[in-house]
């Protein structure tokens, strides 16, 4: 299933011919084991029997695109949290992510985040209403699931703060932005100073989106 969905954020940054698509998977760059390759033609044909893709035939040139339900399909996915225990997964979704243009990858970290908070509060207060002395198969059990919730969680606090740093092209970008609404009379002199000390001081994705979130 996972072929599916490395290929589908491929093709949201843009259509490709299965033969570019099939390079790219065999390149490793669909996060997904370069041997997957062989699965491209397959997977396409069923994402295409799906609705989520649209384009030619395998052996046919034409480029293949992604749909709005694939679009949808790729979100919702990118957000449900897979069983703790299933950590490839979990790792290759915030690696999918960061494909993804439009998709903000500490948002897709924090959701997986809190529903793993959750689910070891859950477990915690289970432990507390259970008998006094538990069996120590029952004991045993339960501390290996909370570790096991802990270490994904604090592995998640880890991708987080990867992700989060941004580079000097990326506050160069968004001076420049800045520069051009100032240009287009959106901001004012004062506005336009603020938010270049802002943006040349920004460490996180986030910050810089929040400089220009409120401009076209």
């Amino acid at each position: 299933m996972n072929i599916h969905f490395a290929l589908l954020a491929l093709l949201a940054s843009g259509p490709r011919p299965g033969s570019r698509l099939h390079q790219e998977v065999a390149a490793g760059r669909g996060g997904v084991p370069p041997g997957s390759a062989g699965q491209v033609y397959p997977a396409l044909g069923r994402l295409a029997q799906a609705g989520l893709v649209a384009g030619g035939p395998a052996d046919d040139p034409a480029e293949f695109r992604i749909t709005a339900s694939g679009q949808r399909e790729l979100a919702s996915w990118l957000r449900s949290t897979p069983d703790p225990a299933h950590g490839d997964e979990l790792v290759l979704k915030i690696m999918l992510a960061g494909q993804v243009p439009g998709t903000d990858v500490h948002e897709v970290i924090q959701t997986h985040r809190r529903y793993l908070v959750e689910s070891m509060q859950r477990r915690t207060r289970a432990g507390r209403a259970a008998p006094a002395q538990p069996s120590l198969s029952l004991a045993l059990a339960g501390a290996a699931e909370l570790s096991r919730l802990d270490s994904v969680i604090r592995w998640l606090d880890t991708a987080d703060s990867l992700v989060g740093w941004v580079s000097d092209a990326d506050r160069e970008l968004a001076v420049t932005r800045l520069r051009e609404h100032f240009a287009a009379g959106r901001l004012t002199h004062a506005e336009l100073d603020e938010r270049l000390t802002a943006a040349l001081t920004a460490q996180t994705a986030g910050d810089l989106r929040g400089l220009l979130a409120d401009l076209p």
